[in-house]
Order: structure tokens, then C-alpha cells, then sequence
């Protein structure tokens, strides 16, 4: 038999699970380097004028101290990370689930289903990452300085990393369950309440005199990402020991994972 006729194997002939898997996920990071200055103006235009308002604006006026544009500032990192994750997966999943229709090319990858989840929670981790970077040099760029700590440097990773995490999952988890014509309303529900109760503007431990509201800031995972950067950052300021923080990030993580994976096998099979 001669090499013309050996038949070709098309397990050989396909793309293993793990080069699809890359390939769609370096398609998604080109896209968005291609599109950088969009993707800064969506992740940098509300933080900046947060920082601008509550650290800059308040300060002149004498309603805010010099030292709380320092607090101030790993919150809103924290919090930009963590949307940017939510929103990278939640959006654009509705989207392709409804409208646009995406999703079937990327089911079709020679790859398992629940890794096509996967790589959307990646991507939206790596998107948040990038966005948390950024907000250094604009905090300093809008404050004069941002607050550094270089000890705190391993569990500022490890926070951000986590919480990117805890953002993407429940993105996923949102893409998967919510109905295209409830987007607005749903989002105004539960991005806001987010927002305000994850100890962004303020330490948890501040809220001692409001125990009530320490509770149902206590149950929101953003709090625990912006406790645990600002335990990295400012460590001077008071905050929630960061191995509670890592330890409730990492459960978080897990059951929004969980559930959003679930979602997403049972809207790609329908």
C-alpha cells in the first residue's frame, strides 16, 4: 500500500479540544486589542468620573477628606474589574442567545460544550484584569498619586483574579437565565443594588453603627473584592481579614460558576 493510498485518520484530520479552545479565545482577545480605545472609553468613562466626583469635586467643596480619595480608589478598582467581568459575559450572551445567533458557530468547535462557557468566563477574566490595571495610572492621573502597597502585591493579584471571577460567573449565570426583553429591567435591579452595597465607597467595617446594612453589604461578593484590595492597597484602613475574602471569593466563584455552566448546557441544548 502506498502512502497515497493509507486513508487519513479524522481524528488526526480534526483539532483537538485544547487549539479550538485557543483559537476562539485569541480570536476574542484580538478583537478586543482591535477595538482598545472602545474597550477603555466602556470600562475607564463611569470610574473616572466617580473618582473625579467623589475624590476631586467633594474635596474642593470640604465634604471629603484629602485621605479618602486613597480609600476611595481600590474600591472603584474593584468595582471596575468586577462589572467589566460581568458585563463581558452577560451581554453578549443574551445577544447570541436571542438575536445575533453567534453562539451556534462557537458550539460547533470541536470542542466540549461547557468549555465554550468556559472561555467566556476566561475572557471576561482577562478583559477585567486589564481594566483593573488601567485604573492605576488614571487614579493618579485624576488624584495626583494612588496608593501602593508593595507587600500587599500577592493578594491584590489573587483579589482581583478571584473577584474577576465571582463577576464573570454571575454574568454567565445572568446571560443564561435572563430573557432578551427583560434586559433593562433586570439589570437596573440588580446592578444597582450591587453597585451600593459592595463596600466600593466606604470600609464594611465603617458601617458598624448601621448593622443592618452591614448585613446586606455582608452578603454581597463585591464587598469581599473590595475589602481585599483595599487590604492590599491601604492596608492601614480597616477591612475584613483577607483570608475571609479570598475564601468567600473563591466560594462565590464556584456556585455562580456552577450555575452559569449549568444555564448555559441547557440553552445550548434547547
Amino acid at each position: 500500500m502506498t502512502a497515497l493510498d493509507t486513508p487519513i485518520s479524522t481524528t488526526d484530520a480534526r483539532p483537538s479540544a485544547a487549539k479550538a479552545f485557543r483559537a476562539i479565545l485569541w480570536r476574542d482577545l484580538f478583537v478586543t486589542g482591535k477595538e482598545f480605545w472602545v474597550f477603555l472609553a466602556q470600562v475607564a468613562l463611569q470610574p473616572l468620573f466617580m473618582l473625579f466626583i467623589f475624590a476631586k469635586v467633594l474635596n474642593a467643596g470640604g465634604y471629603v477628606s484629602d485621605s479618602y480619595a486613597h480609600l476611595l480608589l481600590p474600591g472603584i478598582v474593584a468595582l471596575t474589574a468586577f462589572l467589566t467581568a460581568l458585563q463581558t459575559v452577560s451581554f453578549p450572551l443574551i445577544m447570541e442567545f436571542s438575536f445575533t445567533r453567534e453562539i451556534e458557530d462557537r458550539l460547533l468547535a470541536p470542542l466540549p460544550t461547557y468549555l465554550v462557557a468556559v472561555e467566556k468566563l476566561l475572557l471576561a477574566i482577562l478583559r477585567a484584569l486589564a481594566s483593573a490595571v488601567l485604573m492605576f495610572p488614571i487614579g493618579a492621573l485624576v488624584l495626583g498619586s494612588a496608593p501602593w502597597h508593595s507587600d500587599g502585591v500577592p493578594l491584590l493579584i489573587a483579589s482581583l483574579i478571584l473577584g474577576s471571577w465571582v463577576g464573570a460567573g454571575i454574568g454567565l449565570a445572568l446571560g443564561t437565565m435572563v430573557p432578551p426583553s427583560k434586559i433593562s429591567v433586570i439589570f437596573a435591579v440588580i446592578l444597582t443594588p450591587l453597585m451600593f452595597t459592595g463596600a466600593t465607597q466606604y470600609p464594611w467595617q465603617s458601617l458598624d453603627s448601621m448593622r443592618w446594612f452591614q448585613v446586606v453589604t455582608a452578603l454581597n461578593p463585591l464587598t469581599y473584592l473590595s475589602e481585599g484590595v483595599r487590604a492590599a492597597v491601604v492596608p492601614e484602613v480597616p477591612h475584613i481579614p483577607a483570608w475571609i475574602c479570598v475564601l468567600v471569593l473563591i466560594a462565590s466563584g464556584a456556585i455562580f460558576t456552577a450555575i452559569g455552566i449549568r444555564g448555559f448546557m441547557r440553552r445550548a441544548i434547547n
